[in-house]
């Protein structure tokens, strides 16, 4: 059954689908994409700087900007993913610890530990998360 996924930022809804994509990495809390369609129109500014990474492919990152509001980097998707995640294309996922909330179903996201993973933590993981100090060489 598809859960529904909420963004929060300045008070305000700027992502919520029941469409979304849970993908899912060795040792890594899942990270949730959203359909451009479900992202409030004119919320996201792409910026300058990727990533590349070896499963997914090549990165591009978004400013979050809202009634004022403005967080960096806050979330990013892959326009032209690797073919084995190709249903990720233009999709955007959103760093919990860059928005004031993020929720799957009712329950409260935290993000994942470190500052280069963008997983969404729920209390029903269990297991050790990739992201911590010691952890990121796995």
């Amino acid at each position: 059954m598809p859960q529904r996924l909420r963004v929060i930022f300045a008070g305000r809804v700027v992502a919520e689908t029941t469409r979304g994509l849970r993908v899912l990495e060795t040792h890594h809390p899942p990270t949730y994409y959203f359909p451009p369609d479900d992202v409030l129109a004119g919320a996201l500014h792409a910026v300058h700087g990727t990533s590349f990474c070896e499963w997914k492919g090549r990165a591009t990152y978004f400013d979050l900007r809202l009634d004022g509001l403005r967080s960096g980097r806050a979330a990013w998707c892959y326009a032209a993913p690797t073919r084995d995640f190709a249903a990720l294309a233009g999709f955007k996922a959103f760093y919990p610890e860059r928005v004031e909330a993020a929720f799957v179903g009712n329950v409260p996201v935290r993000n994942q530990p470190g500052s280069f993973y963008g997983g969404w933590v729920t209390p029903n993981l269990t297991g050790l998360i990739k992201g911590g100090p010691g952890t990121e060489g796995w």
